[in-house]
């Protein structure tokens, strides 16, 4: 069984950037296709990231394609999710998940089997 644990969220000012960070442990980061998720206040949950669990290729929400980088540590056993220039829009819980299936389409939540607790992500205006 795969645990994900989030860290990293704050209050941040609009501008300003922030890393989350994705610790994985009973399972190793580099065998998952792994994704990043948010959810704003009476919102659906909606996918910001992935990464590919073999060559790697990242995939991005238009939203936030060139402003957030999504990346993997293998020896921390950790994904990590790079905000810059951060919008208010931008505040929502972010979530980190995991996919049993190599092939898993990385954009879809559904898609995912182990997920994180969360962790809030803040942008002042």
């Amino acid at each position: 069984q795969v645990q994900l644990a989030e860290s990293g969220g704050g209050l941040v000012q609009a501008g300003g950037s922030r890393r989350l960070s994705c610790a994985a442990s009973g399972g190793t980061v580099s065998a998952y296709p792994m994704g990043w998720f948010r959810q704003a206040p009476a919102k659906e949950r909606e996918f910001v990231a992935g990464i590919a669990w073999a060559a790697g290729r990242t995939y991005y929400a238009d939203s936030v394609k060139g402003r957030f980088t999504i990346s993997r540590d293998n020896a921390k056993n950790t994904v990590y999710l790079q905000m810059n220039d951060l919008k208010p829009e931008d505040t929502a819980v972010y979530y980190c998940a995991a996919a049993r299936n190599y092939l898993a389409s990385l954009t879809s939540q559904y898609e995912y089997n182990y997920w994180g607790q969360g962790t809030q992500v803040t942008v002042s205006s």
